[in-house]
């Protein structure tokens, strides 16, 4: 026979059954077409490819069923839908025709009707199952049993009981193929015998589900009861008041299931012990801290960007790269919200430069709570992790102490001072941190007094420190470290004319017609009165000055109303501090350096002595070892450029060469004085002067190569300060000429330099002077 082919992805015909069929093909809908039209039947296979669009006789399953259509009703989506009534199995021998559908060649297989012993006695075996099946299973209508029954063939038997279930769609299509009718039927006995087994242990988990329920609801209305009965008799007890409020709570705290399956477990301990046991208050302790901790609730963030911008700005000057990273963050967190993990910041910078107000900054800039905690001097553990309860007076640690604080799970957390962290018997507090500050593992943090994990991964955590080197190396690999470097001289005024003065007349309610500061008085405030690398001091000595007018003010006196340069002496007394400046006229033998200090840079003359001896040098001004050996490779390097330098070699071998690094009190240590002890030995060498307004950075090698060095800012802004005209600095650093301010740069020459030759060139006039040499002598 040769009939019209409807070929099925996902759906499979029985013989003697009727089963909607879909088509959406225009093969396939052709071929109902074709078949309805004619009043003919078609086969209905299913394809062993289910994404195959073009099908060949391999990627069809051998056995179909020849069926009728006894209805089509078309889809607006363009589906074609067709009720077919499956008529007999037939076996597929040839793919005849593709177009306009599909036509193949079949031969018709017959089923036999006979019903051995064996094989009736496997049909009554299979309704029997049936039965159970249809009784245990709410999908299986009652009267499928009855349609059952009435399929007096075993093949119609097996055939409708695998089209009743829900079964892979391999094992229908392995039943369709099975061509003896008692081995098909012992196909579908097994997968019946499976299918009752399912049912009976669903049946089994649903009876004991529903006598749970029914018990629980059963007690909820006994409870109900003896509560009405307890109120009518005046009677409340006020424990259990007090333990169906905490169950009530914990309800509604939106804790995670295994921590409140927890508390609940420790909620009907404190019901069945008695109230005078002295336990109850150490469980009524640990659940008032489950309740009481934030476990779903959050502050929304303020992600505009500008806002955030505007806020960072308004609270402090300068500070460009942490300002930059947190509005890179809060952009990320406008485009993958959900995805991107909290940074955990560690600020690094002196004291006095913003880091603590900078986190208050962040938090209100995201619209985030801001909690803060110092770890200075912590030296236990517990402080960070709690103890456990089996302590008397035992409590959690100050991490989910400061969580409750909050409120909230994505607080700004700063932990202070986490340089300044101690260790000892009792435990290292760094290394619980660790978990802490870990993205990786925060998500379930472990505090040993609730026992229960809780989520810190929406937490901002921000940690500061004055230097980097204490901190553990795991613990620093964990963080992103930002530098807060101290303030310029410039940033200092700003922040003095924009910041502080305000504060502080707001402080002692003065206003801005009864003082005011002019420039050059806050600059010299800033050079002669403070030293330091951020502002507190300088807030401190406007603070004097503000006091002074106030008790003016409230004394019935007229303060004069501008603070200048001339009057500040009367405020604040004499000069404190003394920076570097200038020499007055060219020296033979000092050469003028930079240096980049905590407090931000300074200038510094470098001398150098000679005197008769036997070839010694002498290191003064508590020197660091790199940077006397800075100073022996500068010796090394003059000598071995005697010759050029119009030396005589032995010359070296009859004096004693001193240099001197002034300031002897403060520790001095780095490369970067290189060149500048090398132009000053050479110039006390060839007793050629180094000109005055020369000042210099870089480091030396034994060949005379001039190394890049650090702190650039900070030491130009110091020689600018200090009156320097001419600033030689290794060609390699001509890069961070950018970071200096703009009217800085016009005022200052500077001078790239590759070769200690180029230095002597600018420094003392000549590369190779042809001098007379020093015979000896101090002179």
């Amino acid at each position: 026979m040769e009939l019209p082919l409807l070929p099925t992805r996902r759906a499979l015909l029985f013989p003697r059954l009727v089963s909607p069929l879909f088509a959406r093909r225009q093969r396939s809908v052709r071929a109902i077409e074709e078949a309805a039209e004619h009043d003919s039947s078609l086969v209905v296979v299913l394809q062993k490819d289910v994404e195959a669009t073009e099908l060949t006789l391999e990627s069809l399953h051998p056995i179909g069923t020849e069926a009728t259509i006894t209805r089509v009703l078309k889809m607006p989506d363009g589906i074609t839908q067709i009720w077919a009534q499956g008529e007999r199995r037939v076996k597929i021998v040839a793919l005849e025709a593709k177009y306009p559908y599909y036509t193949v060649k079949v031969i018709p297989i017959a089923e036999p009707e006979d019903k051995p012993m064996p094989t009736e006695a496997l049909m009554r075996t299979v309704l029997a199952l049936f039965e159970k099946c249809v009784r245990l299973s709410p999908r299986l209508p009652d009267d499928a049993y009855v349609a059952a029954m009435n399929a007096n063939l075993p093949g119609w038997l097996a055939d409708f009981i695998a089209s009743s279930f829900e079964i892979p769609l391999a094992e229908r299509q392995a039943i369709l193929e099975t061509l003896d009718p008692h081995e098909r039927l012992q196909r579908v006995s097994i997968v019946l015998a499976k299918e009752v087994e399912m049912l009976e242990l669903q049946s089994k988990i649903h009876t004991q589900v529903q006598e749970k329920v029914e018990k629980s609801q059963r007690e909820y209305f006994l409870r109900e009861q003896l509560k009405a009965i307890q109120k009518e008799l005046g009677e409340v007890d006020p424990f259990l008041g007090e333990v169906e409020k905490l169950k009530e709570k914990i309800q509604t705290t939106g804790m995670p299931e295994m921590v409140m399956k927890k508390a609940l477990e420790e909620v009907d301990r404190l019901a069945a012990m008695p109230t005078a046991s002295p336990e109850t208050s150490v469980i009524r302790t640990y659940l008032d801290w489950l309740t009481t901790l934030p476990w779903e609730k959050e502050t929304e963030d303020n992600l505009d960007i500008k806002r955030a911008a505007q806020v960072l700005d308004e609270n402090h000057h300068g500070l460009t790269k942490v300002k930059e990273r947190i509005l890179e963050y809060m952009a990320v967190r406008q485009l993958a919200a959900g995805k991107l993990r909290s940074p955990i910041l560690c600020f690094v910078g002196a004291p006095g430069v913003g880091k603590t107000s900078l986190g208050r900054s962040i938090a209100q800039a995201l619209g985030r709570t801001f909690v803060r905690i110092s770890l200075g001097g912590i030296r236990d553990e517990a402080e960070i992790r709690g103890h456990r309860r089996t302590y008397i007076g035992a409590l959690p640690g100050r991490i989910l102490q400061t969580m409750r604080t909050a409120g909230t799970i994505n607080p700004v957390f700063m932990l202070d001072e986490i340089d300044k962290v101690g260790t000892d018997f009792r435990g290292d507090p760094s290394s619980a941190l660790l978990e802490v500050l870990d993205p990786e593992q925060n998500y379930s943090f472990s505090d040993h007094y609730l026992d229960v994990p809780y989520n810190l991964s929406k937490v901002m955590f921000i940690t500061t420190a004055n230097i980097l080197d204490p901190i553990l190396p795991a613990l620093r690999d964990r963080m992103e470290v930002i530098e807060l470097p101290g303030y310029i001289e410039e940033e200092k005024l700003a922040i003095a004319q924009h910041f502080l003065v305000p504060k502080q007349l707001a402080e002692h309610g003065l206003r801005g017609e009864q003082l005011r500061f002019s420039e050059g008085a806050l600059r010299r405030i800033i050079r002669e009165y403070t030293r330091e690398a951020g502002v507190r001091n300088l807030e401190r000595e406007i603070g004097t000055i503000c006091r002074k007018v106030a008790r003016m003010v409230a004394q019935g006196e007229k303060p004069s109303g501008l603070v200048t340069q001339q009057s500040l002496a009367g405020y604040l007394g004499p000069q404190k501090f003394f920076w570097g400046s200038a020499e007055e006229r060219d020296e033979v033998g000092v050469a003028m350096g930079v240096a980049r200090t905590e407090m931000g840079g300074d200038v510094l003359g470098i001398e150098v002595t000679l005197m008769e001896g036997k070839g010694n040098l002498i290191l003064t001004g508590q020197l660091g070892e790199v940077m006397r050996e800075s100073a022996q490779a500068a010796l090394s390097y003059a000598r071995s450029r005697a010759g050029e330098l119009g030396l005589k070699p032995r010359l070296f071998d009859s004096i004693d060469i001193h240099i001197h690094v002034p300031a002897g009190a403060i520790p001095k240590d780095g490369p970067s004085a290189g060149i500048t002890m090398a132009t000053a030995l050479i110039s006390a060498l060839t007793r050629r002067p180094v000109f005055k307004d020369v000042a210099m950075t870089g480091e030396i090698t034994l060949r005379g190569r001039v190394l890049p060095v650090g702190g650039l800012k900070e030491k130009i802004l110091a020689a600018h300060r200090a009156g320097i005209k001419t600033f030689i600095l290794p060609h390699k650093n001509t890069k961070d000429i950018e970071e200096i301010p703009k009217d800085v740069r016009r005022q200052l020459r500077f001078v790239f330099v590759q070769h200690m030759g180029e230095v002597l060139t600018t420094a003392l006039g000549t590369a190779t002077p042809s001098l007379k040499a020093v015979s000896g002598g101090s002179k």
